[in-house]
């Protein structure tokens, strides 16, 4: 199949609009066969699926704080050569700004996570612009110009919030294959989760916080257990270079 899907976000920050649009989603993830993106020519869109014809996997994670467990999950992704995106809050890039070298120096995307995370959906818009354009300048001021790709805090998002994030040049990334690593439910839970869930175009999202205890160890089976079932692991980037198909909508 090849073109993408999208879905719209309507209204306003209230709790059933956000319950809707978690059940949008999941009923779209179970498309297999399609690829589920937020991407849309006409409305503010965020990405959740690449493309479900190949064989590309984008693994990412998020960190906000902490120093440990990133050090161990990128010595974890170079044994496996594998190069993965990480969506940084801004505060935590100004504090560890040696950390954020050895990422970039692994040859991984850098992504944001807006400045201090705190959910989108619990700040007026205009404060949502002010953490971004913060956010942006504490890249910027580190040496990172062209970190245009969004991640919202908690992944909590709405049109409006998306709609701003496109018009300040942002990509907002969301995914669709998650195992709570944050939640430490035991090594083998975040293993079989994602070997059994993770399909074509899917994005993982991991953590590399320091509350993610068990991810760094997850990663010794996980990251040869993709590859061993075909799947190739690539940045966000490149599975938005490949959304160049045409666009439908999902109501």
């Amino acid at each position: 199949m090849d073109h993408f899907y999208s879905f719209r976000l309507r209204g306003k920050r209230t709790a059933w609009i956000i319950a809707l649009a978690f059940i949008v989603a999941l009923i779209a993830w179970t498309q297999k066969d399609a690829v589920l993106s937020v991407f849309n020519g006409e409305e503010p869109v965020a990405l959740s699926k690449g493309n479900a014809d190949e064989p590309d996997i984008a693994i990412t994670f998020n960190i906000s704080w902490g120093e440990e467990r990133v050090k161990e999950i990128l010595k974890q992704l170079e044994n496996e050569d594998v190069q993965a995106t990480f969506f940084i809050s801004g505060e935590w890039a100004e504090r560890h700004p040696d950390l954020l070298q050895a990422i970039s120096d692994g040859e991984h995307e850098i992504g944001m996570l807006g400045y201090r995370y705190k959910s989108y959906l619990d700040q007026e818009i205009d404060q949502v612009r002010k953490d971004l354009l913060y956010a942006q300048e504490a890249f910027e001021k580190l040496g990172y110009e062209n970190v245009n790709l969004l991640r919202t805090p908690h992944g909590h998002f709405n049109e409006e919030v998306i709609e701003l994030a496109e018009d300040l040049g942002f990509h907002v990334v969301h995914w669709n294959v998650n195992p709570n690593d944050w939640e430490n439910p035991g090594t083998d839970v975040i293993v079989d989760y994602i070997m059994k869930e993770t399909d074509n175009g899917d994005i993982v999202l991991l953590h590399a916080s320091d509350s993610a205890k068990q991810t760094a160890g997850a990663l010794e089976t996980i990251l040869p257990g993709l590859k061993n079932k075909g799947y190739e692991p690539v940045t966000i980037s490149e599975i938005i270079n490949q959304a160049k198909a045409n666009t439908e909508i999902v109501d």
